[in-house]
């Protein structure tokens, strides 16, 4: 007799493992699908912000300042010498420091900012008082840690004949490898969600600004009275934006880091702590969007760098890091000294994907040495949408017209 050939057990997999690693499949190629449509939307990017010399209306620069003892000059010192500005208003926002001493010696116009009202952030409180101040026709908001160019405030000026609110990327300082690397991570979160800088929204609700440097016209944002409908957000500038575009505002995010430099932290733990706190934009997101953006960082972005590491990449990880590698090619000029630590952000998109989640779930409600009430990072309905009813005439408003505002 023939011995039988004995048969290998079929070792099965569990049913639940192959449904997973499906689930996850599929989803991620919806993730990869998503980024490179919203990256594909960088070839309608309008050139970068240039220097305007020529003669535009008397612009009025309002900078809120708190503690800023040790970076307002350097902020203050070339807007003395721009023609086109008129006056430079420095609201002090009650800091326990030299800031309102050094602004008067370089010349500024002070304003002491009053106690917040209840409800108020600070910043918008500072911002109101600050503009109601200005004697100009076109009003510029600049962070005490920005550096303006010559021709910035008239470039932005020129840009209101056709926008109503105009909002200017800048090229960022940092201070070392760690801090870089991690900011550009960051940094790329922002692009995956919302695209790069230029190209317009498709919605309102996906509307995305910088608040340390704005331009509009004083009348129009008076009369929108903005800052006091979207006083209790600690994400002042992006919901500003949103609430404006829903009334019916054109808002411009226009690229000037050849006129703009801003050096806002002081090391990687400073990034992590300061901007992280605010990241995912969780006051301004509803959350069937803010959990489409968390799916899409961690999926697209963190998800590759985990199997790389692991030894175990699949072809599409593959393709996302290629492009990833692209992008960070396309952020090098958004950096004043780019180096070993963009090219190495990709290795930190696990961790940004972290400090994101991080936001979403546990936003920080500290900011200046004040804290918030929950309300500040919570507002993911109708109030986040909209602006807050007591504070303003809810609803849409009209898009400010331009005879109605020259």
């Amino acid at each position: 007799m023939r011995a039988q050939a004995v048969r290998e057990p079929v070792v099965k997999e569990p049913v639940v493992r192959v449904l997973v690693v499906r689930v996850l499949a599929v989803a991620q190629s919806a993730a990869a699908l998503v980024v490179a449509a919203r990256l594909a939307r960088g070839r309608d990017r309008p050139p970068p912000l240039a220097a305007n010399s020529g003669e535009v209306e008397p612009v009025s620069v309002v900078i809120p300042a708190r503690d800023e003892e040790d970076r307002i000059e350097a902020c203050l010192a070339p807007l003395r010498a721009d023609p086109a500005v008129r006056e430079v208003i420095v609201v002090d926002d009650r800091s326990r420091d030299g800031t309102a001493k050094l602004a008067a010696r370089s010349g500024a116009t002070v304003v002491a900012g009053a106690p917040s009202p209840p409800g108020w952030v600070g910043k918008q409180w500072a911002l109101r008082q600050g503009v109601e101040a200005a004697a100009g026709p076109v009003v510029v908001l600049l962070d005490a840690d920005t550096r303006p160019k010559a021709g910035l405030c008239a470039a932005l000026a020129e840009l209101l004949d056709a926008w109503d609110l105009v909002s200017a990327g800048p090229r960022f300082v940092t201070g070392g490898v760690a801090e870089q690397a991690l900011h550009a991570s960051l940094l790329t979160t922002l692009v995956y969600r919302f695209g790069p800088i230029g190209p317009a929204a498709k919605s309102p609700g996906r509307v995305l600004v910088n608040g340390q440097c704005m331009a509009f016209r004083k009348s129009a944002m008076v009369e929108a009275d903005a800052f006091g409908r979207v006083r209790r957000h600690l994400t002042d500038d992006v919901a500003l934006g949103r609430l404006l575009a829903r009334d019916g505002w054109k808002v411009a995010f226009v690229d000037a880091g050849a006129l703009l430099e801003v050096d806002m932290h002081a090391s990687a733990a400073d990034v992590w702590r300061q901007w992280g706190r605010s990241i995912a934009l969780r006051d301004v997101t509803t959350p069937g969007r803010l959990a489409g953006d968390l799916a899409v960082v961690w999926l697209a972005a963190a998800l590759p760098v985990l199997r790389l590491v692991a030894g175990r990449p699949k072809p599409l990880d593959l393709a996302l890091l290629g492009q990833r590698l692209l992008l960070t090619a396309a952020l090098w000029g958004s950096y004043r000294e780019p180096g070993p630590g963009l090219i190495l952000s990709p290795l930190l998109d696990p961790a940004a994907a972290i400090r994101l989640a991080l936001s979403a779930l546990r936003p920080g409600r500290t900011w200046r040495g004040r804290t918030y009430g929950r309300d500040a990072v919570g507002l993911t309905g109708r109030a986040a949408l909209h602006g807050d009813q007591d504070a303003g005439r809810l609803g849409r408003r009209a898009r400010p017209g331009r005879n109605a505002v020259r």
